[in-house]
C-alpha cells in the first residue's frame, strides 16, 4: 500500500473510533441528563467552547506541534469528556465540555490540512492534477468518518436495549409533531424512561475505551508530515506568535473567504436541526426516541456512502454540480418537511427524509474542505481554523433559537440561509473563473505579439 494511502487510512479510522463515542455521547446528553438542563448546557458549551478555540488555536497549536500531534492531543480532550460523563455532574461535565470544545478546532483543522498537504504531495509526485486527489482523500476519509455514526448509534441501541418498550402514541399528541411543533411539550412526554446506571457505566466503558484506542493508533501509525511550501521559506524567520495568533482574521481580508463564511454556517445550521429538531420533532414526537438511535443510523450510512461516492465523481463532475445537488435536495426536504405530518404508520419516511439529508450533507462535508484547502493553499490552518469557526457560529446560533422558535420557522431560516450561501457560493466560483481566465488570454496574446514585431522588421 502506498504510504500517502495508508496515512490516510490511519486518519480515517482515528476519527472512526474517536467519534464512534462522542456521537453516540453527544446524541445522548439531553436526554440522560436532562435535570436543570445538564445535557443541553454541556452541548452549549462544546460549541461555545470551539467558537472561541476557532480564533487563534488551529494556527498556533498546528505551527508548533505540526499537524500530528496537534491531532493527537485534540484527541484526548475527546476521551476527557467521556471520563467526565461517568460522574455527570456541573463540575465535571461543563470543564471536560470545555476541554473537548478547545480541542475540536485545532482537530478539524489539522486533519484538513494533513490531508490537502498529503493529497497535494501525491498528486505532485504521480503527475496527477493536486485538487483531484485532494477532493479523492476527502472522500475517502469521509467514508469511514460518518460510519461513525453507524456504530455509536448502533453500540447505544444495543447496550440500552433492556429498556422496556413505549405504547402507542396518542394520536392528539401527534397533532403538533413536525413543523407545527411549537413548545417541544410531546417530543418530551413521548421519550421512554432513563436507563440503568449499571448499563449507562456499561456503554461509557466502551466509549471510552474506543477513544483511547484512536489516540494510540494516530500517535503510533501516523507518519508526520511538512508542507513543501514550509520548506522552501526554511530560510525565512518564523512569524512572530501573534501573527500566527491573528493569521485566522488576517485571512479574513480576502473577499473569497468573506462570500465563503456561508457555506460553514449553513452547515452549522443543518446538522444542528437534523440532530436536535429532525429527531426530537419528528421522529421522538411521533415514533418514540427508541427510534433516533436507527434513524441516525440511516443518515449515517448514506452520508458515508455519498462521502466516497462524490470524491471519486467530482474530477469528472466537478465541485458546481455536486454543490447544485446538495442545494436541490435539501430545498426539497426543507419544503416536503413543511407540508409533511408526521404519523407511526409512516414509518419509512423517517428514514427517507434522513437519508436524503445525509445524501446532501456529504456534499457539504467533503466539498466545504476541499474547496477550503484548493482556494487557501498557501494558509491551509488558518482556513481550515475559519472554517470551524464560523461553523460553530451556526451550531450556536442554531441551538441559541432551538428552544423559542417553532420548527416551521427553523425551515424557513434554512431555505433562506441556504438561498444566500448558493449566491456568495456562485460569485466565488465566478471570481475563481476570471483568475484562471486571465493567464490563458495572456498567453494567447504573446504569440501574436511576436507576430506583428516579425511583419514589421
Amino acid at each position: 500500500m502506498e504510504s500517502s494511502l495508508k496515512n490516510v487510512l490511519v486518519v480515517s479510522f482515528g476519527f472512526l473510533l474517536l467519534f464512534t463515542a462522542f456521537g453516540g455521547l453527544q446524541n445522548l446528553q439531553s436526554s440522560l441528563y436532562r435535570e436543570e438542563g445538564l445535557g443541553v448546557a454541556a452541548l452549549s458549551t462544546i460549541y461555545g467552547a470551539v467558537l472561541v478555540s476557532s480564533m487563534f488555536l488551529p494556527s498556533v497549536l498546528i505551527k508548533k506541534l505540526g499537524c500530528k500531534w496537534s491531532i493527537v492531543i485534540s484527541m484526548c480532550c475527546y476521551v476527557a469528556f467521556s471520563l467526565g460523563n461517568f460522574y455527570a455532574s456541573w463540575y465535571t461535565l461543563i470543564p471536560t465540555s470545555i476541554m473537548l470544545g478547545l480541542g475540536a478546532a485545532p482537530l478539524w483543522s489539522a486533519h484538513c490540512t494533513y490531508l490537502t498537504i498529503m493529497g497535494n504531495t501525491h498528486a505532485e509526485e504521480a503527475g496527477k492534477i493536486g485538487k483531484n486527489v485532494v477532493n479523492q482523500y476527502f472522500g475517502i476519509f469521509f467514508l469511514i468518518f460518518q460510519s461513525s455514526g453507524v456504530w455509536g448509534n448502533l453500540i447505544s441501541s444495543l447496550v440500552f436495549g433492556q429498556k422496556p418498550t413505549q405504547g402507542a402514541i396518542p394520536e392528539e399528541n401527534l397533532l403538533s409533531c413536525g413543523a407545527s411543533d411549537c413548545l417541544m411539550a410531546t417530543a418530551s412526554t413521548n421519550s421512554t424512561q432513563s436507563p440503568s446506571q449499571e448499563l449507562i457505566y456499561t456503554l461509557l466503558g466502551i466509549y471510552t475505551g474506543s477513544g483511547v484506542l484512536a489516540v494510540l493508533l494516530v500517535a503510533t501509525f501516523l507518519q508526520p508530515i511538512k508542507d513543501v511550501q514550509e520548506k522552501s521559506k526554511g530560510e525565512e524567520k518564523s512569524s512572530s506568535f501573534w501573527s500566527t495568533l491573528l493569521s485566522t482574521f488576517k485571512l479574513l481580508r480576502d473577499k473569497r473567504l468573506c462570500l465563503l463564511i456561508l457555506l460553514p454556517v449553513y452547515s452549522g445550521f443543518q446538522q444542528a436541526f437534523l440532530s436536535g429538531d429532525y429527531t426530537r420533532s419528528y421522529v421522538t414526537c411521533a415514533l418514540g426516541i427508541q427510534f433516533v438511535g436507527y434513524v441516525m443510523i440511516s443518515f449515517s450510512a448514506t452520508n458515508a456512502l455519498c462521502s466516497v461516492l462524490y470524491g471519486k465523481i467530482s474530477q469528472y463532475t466537478g465541485r458546481i454540480a455536486l454543490y447544485m445537488l446538495g442545494t436541490g435536495i435539501h430545498v426539497s426536504c426543507v419544503i416536503a418537511l413543511l407540508l409533511w405530518k408526521p404519523h407511526p404508520h409512516q414509518l419509512a419516511m423517517f428514514f427517507v427524509f434522513s437519508g436524503l439529508w445525509g445524501m446532501a450533507d456529504a456534499v457539504w462535508q467533503t466539498q466545504n474542505n476541499a474547496l477550503y484547502g484548493v482556494l487557501f493553499e498557501k494558509n491551509k490552518e488558518a482556513a481550515f481554523a475559519n472554517y470551524r469557526l464560523w461553523e460553530a457560529v451556526g451550531f450556536v446560533i442554531a441551538f441559541g433559537y432551538s428552544t423559542f422558535l417553532c420548527i416551521y420557522v427553523k425551515l424557513y431560516i434554512l431555505l433562506g440561509v441556504l438561498s444566500l450561501t448558493m449566491v456568495a457560493y456562485g460569485i466565488v466560483e465566478y471570481l475563481e473563473s476570471k483568475n484562471l481566465a486571465q493567464p490563458l488570454a495572456m498567453e494567447e496574446t504573446k504569440p501574436a505579439e511576436e507576430g506583428e514585431i516579425q511583419t514589421k522588421l
